[in-house]
Parts: structure tokens; sequence; C-alpha cells
């Protein structure tokens, strides 16, 4: 008897959730959500559903870190395979950074064409340019046709990186969400090691190069097979009047929820969809673009958003994805490619580390905790560059035999700033579709991813003039410089986004970037899960 009476009161708790359902749809035309709306059971589990759909979504992921990765590798083999005797340092950077500006025009596009034709079809189409792309390379001969190829494979890229992380977090539970994309950053990290892998592997083989950039089109045609199994997001089924297929998803996803609590969130997201509708069906697309900056709420997320993509790409990092293994040759290292699966193994494995705590300890903590790590790295490089190249006049001479201790202290350096990294900064800038409403959303990623791939195009074209310019010291203490601007941007203007719904991040720049409004809502979300679970118990 008590069993029945605790489920009828339970009946009864999801009874007066549905009136406040229905009393969102119906008057809250500001879109403000419940809290106690959207609260189901089993949302800090996740599902078989879940894990197979971001498994398979995050080849993307893995297709993004092996294709920029591999370059590294390629470019130290490639010898005279491609007509000159050997690549000067600005065929160099043409290879690097062609890649980078397919992969900003792909992100350009990447959101707004999902929104139209739904994140699906824009992964698939992903796969058939990274096939194309991976192929394209594998039997050029000549430098321009290696261009072409790079920045074919930048568009896949592009595409990638902006959908692939939506995809994730419109299908992932909610305290998990953040966990789940960073299982697609993990992927980008690991494709980096096998990439590196792989180009250890064909380092001394004749042509391996091309071994190296054409093993690309495997995974994925993997993914474009898995594709056909997947769902579309509920977010875009309910936008095309498919309310029932949505239901379907999330019951998939909320697999441990009630019936009652599964109808509770389709409901909620039904109201909230039904918004951007209104907004979409009233609005012309250039209307759109001129919302995101004119409206408050979306331009402060606009600038969070794109904020942390030019951070993380400004400090640095992908120079040493990129350029590793020529570094590592011209400081003394023997077997360069190897030294440079060091540094992507490590971040890699600090990645899994952010994988298990990114929704516990929060994004806003964890960048505020690593980033200092990454600026004493870099500065702790600049000074290693100092005193070993002190007898070449500051600068890197191919053929020098540098200093071993110095060299070591660059490797070890580097080490701590990729760890200080794949943490946090490598990781949390990817949650950026969570920052947008849905009538924004397809804009704000992909202008957000937009601003990654620009930053990491003017990064990946300019480092190796700038090492020239100002040498290798000047240029990591200048790196150093711009991650300690980047920790201040996040200390006054990243809100923390860690529990709450996509629905529910938008509430928190409609007075300013929402640092202190975003803790509210995460502490009246906790006082709401508590008092429920202590009257079930």
């Amino acid at each position: 008897m008590a069993r029945s009476s605790a489920s009828s009161e339970d009946q009864e708790k999801d009874v007066k959730r549905f009136d406040i359902v229905e009393d969102i749809s119906q008057t809250n035309a500001s879109g403000e959500i419940s809290e106690v709306a959207v609260v189901a059971e089993g949302e800090d589990r996740t599902t078989w559903f879940v894990w197979l759909l971001v498994l398979c979504t995050s080849i993307s992921g893995l297709l993004f870190g092996y294709d920029t990765g591999v370059v590294s590798g390629a470019l130290v083999t490639i010898g005279s395979d491609l007509g000159p005797a050997e690549l000067s340092s600005g065929q160099k950077e043409l290879i690097t950074s062609s890649t980078t500006l397919g992969a900003l025009l792909g992100g350009l596009v990447a959101g707004v064409l999902s929104d139209y034709l739904g994140r699906k079809p824009v992964l698939a189409m992903a796969d058939v340019i990274f096939i194309g792309g991976a192929i394209g390379q594998a039997v050029c001969h000549t430098v321009w046709s290696m261009i072409g190829g790079r920045f074919l494979i930048g568009w896949g890229v592009g595409l990638a990186s902006c959908v692939a992380p939506l995809y994730i977090q419109e299908l992932s539970p909610t305290r998990q969400r953040g966990r789940m994309v960073v299982l697609n950053v993990a992927a980008i990290t690991g494709g980096q090691v096998v990439a590196y892998g792989i180009d250890a592997a064909f380092e001394n083989t004749h042509g391996g190069w091309r071994w190296m950039v054409g093993l690309g089109a495997v995974p994925a045609a993997v993914q474009f097979c898995f594709l056909f199994m997947l769902p579309e997001s509920p977010r875009i089924l309910i936008r095309r009047g498919d309310f029932e297929g949505a239901h379907a998803v999330l019951t998939k996803i909320y697999a441990r929820a009630t019936p009652e609590q599964v109808d509770l969130k389709a409901k909620v997201l039904a109201a909230s969809v039904k918004q951007s509708i209104e907004i979409a069906n009233t609005t012309t697309v250039l209307e759109r673009w001129r919302l995101i900056l004119s409206n408050g709420i979306n331009r402060r997320a606009l600038i969070v958003g794109c904020g942390l993509q030019a951070y993380q790409q400004l400090c640095g990092f992908n120079t040493l994805m990129y350029y590793s293994a020529t570094l590592f040759k011209e400081i003394g290292f023997n077997q360069p490619t190897a030294v440079g699966l060091i540094v992507s193994g490590t971040n890699f494995i600090f990645t899994l580390l952010a994988l298990k705590y990114i929704d516990i300890i929060g994004r806003r903590k964890i960048m505020i905790f690593s980033a200092p790590g990454m600026v004493v790295g870099l500065v702790l490089a600049s000074i290693a560059f100092h005193y070993l190249t002190i007898k070449t006049g500051g600068n890197l001479v191919d053929g020098t035999s540098y200093p071993r201790s110095w060299s070591a202290i660059v490797l070890l350096a580097m080490i701590f700033y990729v760890a200080s990294y794949a943490t946090g900064l490598g990781n949390v800038p990817w949650q950026q579709g969570e920052l947008f409403g849905l009538e924004v959303r397809g804009i704000g990623t992909s202008l957000a991813t937009t601003m990654n791939w620009g930053a990491n195009l003017l990064i990946g074209s300019t480092y190796l003039s700038l090492m020239n310019a100002i040498t290798p010291a000047g240029a990591f203490g200048f790196y150093a410089g711009l991650c300690l601007l980047g920790w201040i941007f996040c200390l006054f203007c990243f809100p923390e986004t860690a529990g709450l719904s996509l629905e529910e991040v938008r509430m928190v720049f409609k007075h300013g970037f929402g640092i202190e409004e975003s803790e509210r809502l995460r502490r009246e979300k906790r006082a709401i899960l508590m008092k429920d679970r202590t009257e079930k118990a």
C-alpha cells in the first residue's frame, strides 16, 4: 500500500509538471524554461543507445584529428616526390594552411547548412569529402595538387568540426552533455595519435607519405555506412513537425525515465522549438544573421563562443600538431616523428581526464584552473629555446648539434603545456552549441567554428615566419602572452553551463555574461533534484 501511495504521489507531481509545460508553451513569450520542467530520472546515466550514437559520430572527430595531424610526418618524408628537391618553408606553410582555409570555409557554412538539411546529411557530406581528399592527396605528384587535396580535406574538417559536437549535444542527456562532446574531442586527439603512429610506421618507407594521407579514407567510409543507423536530432525533427519521431528518440536517450517524464521532456522541447520556428518563419536568413548581432543574449553568447575558439588557436597549440616533427628534428632528436607521438599521446591521455571531470567540475572551473599551466609551459619553453640557441644567434639552424639537456627541457615544457591544454582549452570551446538558442544555433556555431579556423589559419601560416623573425624563444613567449589574455577573458566573460539544459543556457546571457546567474540557476536546479530525491526516498 505504501508503494502504491508513493506511485500515486509521483503521478500527481508529473500531472502538475505537465501543467507547468502547458503554461510555458502557451504563455511564456520570453522563452524562459522552468528548471522543474526539465528534470528527468536517469540524466546522470548514459544508455547504450547514446554511447553507440556518440561513438559513431566521434569518427568525425577521429578524421578531424587524423587529417590535421598526419601532415606533420608527411612534410618531413615527401622529399622530392612533389617536384622540388626539398619543400621550402613557404611550400610547407601553403600545404598546411590550405587545410585550415578549407576548414574555415566549411565551418562557415556547416551550421546553417545543417539547419536546413539536418545534422546527419552534413556529416555524410563531410565523409564523402574526406574520402575524395584522402585519395586525391595519395595520388598527387605536384605541390599544387597536394595543396588542392589538403584544401578539399579542409572542407570536410570544417563541416565535421562544427556539426559533430552540435549533433552530439542535441542527442545527449543534459547532465552528460559535456563529457559526450569531450568524447568527440578525445577522438580528435586519438586521431592525432593514430596519425603520428601511422607516420612513424611509414617514415622509412619509400613513398610512405602517400599511405599516411590516403588511409584517412578508411574511417570516413566506415562512418558513412554507420550514419544510416543513426537518428536525426530531435530538435530538427520537431522543427519539421515530426513530434512522434522526436519523442521516440527522446525515449531512447532517457531510457531510465518514466513515460510521463519523457513526455514532459518532449513537450518542453517542443515549446522551445516552437518559438524558434516562429522566429524562422517571420525572418529571412539575412535577418537571422543580424539577429545574432543585434540581440543582446545572442551577441553575448557569440562573444563567448568566438572568444573561446580564438583562444584555443591563438595559444599556438596547433603549430605543434602541424610542425612538431620539423621542430623536434631541428633541435636534435633522431626520431622526430616518434617524439611527436609522445606529445600527441599526452594530448590524448589528458583529454580522457577532461572526459571524466568536465561535467563534475564544470566548464568554467576547468578552464580557470588549467590555463595558467599553459602559460607556465610556454614560458619554460621560451627560456629553454633562448639558452638552446645562444650559439646560433637565437635561431634554429638545421643540422646544428644542440645541447641535449636544453632539448629535453623543451620537450618537457611542451608536454606540460599540452597536458594543461588538453585538460581545458582543448575541450571546452567545442561545447559552443550549448551557448545559442535553436533559432540561431546553426549560425552561431558556424561563426564560432569559423573563428577557430580563422585563428588557426593565422597561426599556422605565420608560425615558421614568426620563428625566423623573432626567434623561437620570442615566438613561444608571444604565445604565452596570448594565453594569459585568454585566461583573463575566461575570468570575466565565461559563465558555467554544466548541468543546465540547452534551453536554460540561453537565459544565462539575459543581463550580461551571466557568471553569477548561471551559478544561481545551477543551485536552484540542484535544490530541486535533492528535493525530488528526498520526497521519493
